[in-house]
């Protein structure tokens, strides 16, 4: 059997919610997501690293004060610091090949900026792949760090966000990203 991985939780209250922000024992950034959203990220958990005693040895979480100072960091985006998610390390997380393509496409996206899917899809080198691009979107363990909200519809509107839509308008206009055509 192998050893579960111990990931380390924190939870940060946010001007749109309360934040779970996970990390390995390396404070290596594992997922971000809402407190409203914890059954999911689970889910997550689960299909990544296996549930606890399972062939794959599972996961095991936590509670954790700022592992490797993920919370810090994301507490100073909160108050202003658009630039500190940049700062944060990412290296490719669980996911397919695709995935992972999209999800570093999305590091590439410039606070303050927004692209559409089919420019997500075109950055890939798959410029037929738009709906996939958007699914893997979708499918982004790491929020807000790897900024999934900065894509919106090819007509400027806001479309999908895992933490709903008041979350990604926000986020928008706390970066300075949101016109008055997307409001």
């Amino acid at each position: 059997m192998v050893e579960p991985l111990t990931l380390l939780v924190d939870r940060l209250q946010t001007p749109i919610g309360e934040l779970l922000i996970v990390a390995d024992s390396a404070g290596k950034l594992r997922t971000i997501d809402w407190t409203d959203h914890e059954a999911r990220m689970r889910q997550l958990l689960d299909r990544y690293y296996g549930p606890k005693e399972s062939k794959r040895g599972g996961y095991a979480l936590q509670p954790a004060r700022d592992p490797g100072g993920l919370t810090s960091a994301m507490r100073a985006y909160f108050k202003g610091d658009i630039g500190a998610i940049d700062r944060l390390p990412v290296d490719d997380t669980v996911g397919t090949p695709f995935q992972r393509s999209v999800w570093r496409a999305l590091r590439k996206i410039k606070s303050g900026k927004t692209i559409s899917y089919a420019e997500l899809a075109q950055r890939i080198g798959k410029p037929k792949a738009v709906r996939a691009a958007g699914l893997a979107n979708g499918q982004n363990p790491i929020s807000i760090v790897v900024p999934c909200h900065r894509v919106i519809g090819s007509n400027g509107t806001l479309t999908g966000y895992g933490g709903g839509l008041p979350r990604k308008k926000w986020l928008l206009e706390h970066e300075g990203a949101l016109t008055a055509k997307l409001s």
